[in-house]
């Protein structure tokens, strides 16, 4: 047993974990990050079938032109020279279809704008509504735009309290124009009546600004962090996996690795799901009913995933990601008819070098509920059984031919495929059933299914997806709410832009 004592343990190498890591490290305080996989970034994780690499849950990423918010976190954060990126069709970076017709979204306001208001030229006034007011939420969300704050206080309640359904009805009559705003919900698999308006508002405004694709894989974006808190003297462990955070009757002091060895801290950040930290704490300082609240909070949906590997220079590289859907009413996706998936999915290539002319891998993903693969939630990786391969196999199939309607004789290009379930995400990225997206934020509820980066443990915060928001730049806006608890909102901001003037 070892006995080791750091200022701040960080459990968990996820995206919100390893900018924690970084700001913290990079202000001077001794950090651990503690991981229970070999390797580390949870949805930044990346793994090789056939010497192809695929992305787990990092495809693409945006408002990465010089000036723009996530390359101004890129640039504090020391990424620029380490992600190489690829960007994706200025025309048309999301192809959106839906009964049978395609729609883009094109890069910058204007252009996206135009490019819609082709399709629908009797609400071209609409679109630009639309578009004028998803910009003034963003501009209302002083975090999304570096302001100096009195407290990390990051959008209005107008904007949580209204769905996003609701909000696109607001704008425009046209049925079929509301289901296209709304086309690219599998980003934080939104649910009708529920999910609020500012999650939609800031990924589109997001994305609109501009989108690239990540050269390489999404671990480069981790691999560089963690080279950087090192750098900064900060300690890294992976096959490290917490099996109780332990504390005395005043604070967290410890951490238990299932190795049995214990790390000492004066603080400690979880970058797990909230559910799962609360079942590693067994602390009368967790009131009864703050167990319970978080322990009922409703996850969104998990996913069903095909990684395929094509033939040599079979298939001409796509430069842009396509949400299909069968049916007229984009968020019927939530309640698929088993018999009949995938009823939508999202399909995309993966680069591997900017200005590709063929794709050498893709990723298909559709939802699933947990439920379809409960029957085997206690098995692990690659001891699941025959009746699994043969579900798998069966979901397989349904899917590519369901592709191949879209994009004809795609697999007759097709070298091989692997897939992963809701089980395969929940084992590799700790996420209860393989929530994509973590906690379900419910605008009929915002107080209840708001998650505190603070927790009933004075010394230990919560941080990633289910803290603030999800996505590249959510999570790294929360990793940074976290951070002001040891260092204040704005010596944050200010650091940050010192370094992009």
């Amino acid at each position: 047993m070892s006995n080791n004592k750091y200022d701040i343990l960080i459990a968990g190498s996820g995206l919100g974990g390893l900018v924690c890591g970084y700001i913290l490290s990079k202000n001077g305080y001794k950090v651990i990050i503690v991981e229970k996989n070999p390797q580390i970034g949870g949805c930044l994780q990346t793994f090789k079938r056939g010497n192809v690499k695929f992305d787990t849950g990092m495809h693409y990423i945006g408002s990465m032109e010089e000036g723009q918010i996530l390359h101004r976190f890129f640039k504090y954060l020391n990424l620029l020279d380490d992600v190489p990126l690829s960007r994706l069709d200025k025309s048309g970076y999301d192809v959106i279809s839906i009964a049978g017709e395609k729609y883009k979204f094109a890069s910058g306001y204007d252009g996206f704008i135009e490019e819609l208001a082709r399709k629908f030229p009797q609400n071209k006034n609409d679109i630009q509504q639309y578009v004028r007011r998803i910009r003034e939420i963003a501009n209302a969300s002083p975090l999304y735009n570096l302001q100096e704050i009195n407290s990390p206080v990051f959008i209005e309640a107008d904007y949580i309290k209204t769905s996003i359904n609701e909000f696109i009805a607001s704008i425009t009559h046209n049925l079929r124009l509301q289901n296209v705003l709304a086309g690219n919900l599998p980003l934080y698999a939104g649910v009708k009546d529920k999910t609020p308006t500012y999650i939609h508002a800031l990924i589109n405004n997001f994305y609109i600004q501009s989108a690239y694709r990540i050269v390489g894989g999404s671990d480069t974006i981790a691999n560089s962090l963690a080279k950087s808190i090192q750098s900064f003297g900060g300690k890294i462990l992976t096959h490290a996996e917490v099996e109780q955070f332990i504390c005395n009757e005043n604070k967290m002091t410890s951490v238990l690795l299932t190795n049995g060895n214990v790390i000492e801290a004066d603080y400690f950040i979880s970058n797990i799901h909230p559910q799962i930290t609360m079942e590693k704490i067994q602390s009368k300082l967790i009131r009864k009913v703050y167990r319970e609240r978080i322990a009922n909070l409703e996850n969104t949906l998990s996913n069903f995933t095909l990684f395929i590997k094509f033939k040599k220079e079979q298939t001409e590289y796509l430069n842009y990601n396509f949400y299909y859907y069968d049916h007229e009413d984009v968020w019927a996706s939530n309640n698929y008819d088993i018999d009949k998936l995938p009823q939508s999915y999202l399909y995309m290539h993966q680069s591997v070098q900017d200005g590709a002319t063929f794709a050498e891998s893709a990723q298909m993903i559709a939802y699933m509920h947990y439920n379809e693969v409960k029957q085997w939630e206690n098995t692990k990786v690659g001891r699941r059984g025959a009746d699994y391969k043969a579900f798998k196999a069966e979901k397989t199939q349904k899917m590519l031919d369901k592709l191949e309607n879209s994009f004809p004789h795609i697999k007759s290009a097709i070298d091989a495929v692997y897939t992963s379930s809701p089980l395969t995400y929940r084992d590799y990225t700790a996420t209860k059933e393989g929530s994509m997206y973590g906690i379900i934020r419910d605008k009929n509820f915002p107080a209840h299914t708001l998650v505190s980066q603070r927790t009933k443990i004075p010394n230990l915060f919560m941080t990633g997806q289910n803290i603030n928001s999800h996505g590249i730049l959510g999570v790294t806006i929360g990793a940074m709410i976290t951070c002001a608890e040891f260092l204040g909102i704005n010596t944050i901001i200010r650091e940050i832009e010192k370094v992009n003037n």
